[in-house]
């Protein structure tokens, strides 16, 4: 096991005094892999700008001018991030969203055990 130690004791992260800014750990684990830089750069982009809610009221414009991407490029990363349920977007907001619940696993056609009680609880419903 790592021994773990803070490097520059005087520059440990605290939650910022104003706003709000976080990324569940479980975005770079079960996400990023499935979207392009563009739409990665985007999700933390917004993740960083955005209010206790998750919203941000940043235009393409002037996201593209951050981010140094074309405003088509800005879209087309959006639509990655709503293909897989990341955000929600109706001019002008965007919505950073909670992460959608993870899919059981399934291994070699095992079911997960909470998936075999609850099917056995409703079958065992239906026999009264």
């Amino acid at each position: 096991m790592i021994h773990k130690r803070i490097l520059v004791p005087d520059r440990v992260r605290r939650p910022p005094c104003a706003g709000f800014s976080w990324v569940d750990r479980r975005f770079v684990r079960e996400f990023a892999s499935k979207l392009s830089r563009d739409a990665i750069v985007l999700y933390f982009f917004l993740a960083a700008v955005s209010d206790k809610h998750g919203l941000s009221y940043y235009g393409d414009t002037s996201i593209a001018v951050r981010l140094r991407l074309s405003e088509k490029a800005v879209g087309a990363a959006r639509s990655e991030l709503l293909a897989q349920d990341l955000v929600a977007y109706q001019l002008p907001l965007t919505q950073v969203l909670s992460l959608p619940r993870a899919k059981p696993v399934q291994r070699g056609g095992l079911h997960a055990l909470g998936d075999v009680l609850q099917q056995l609880g409703r079958d065992s419903l239906r026999k009264e």
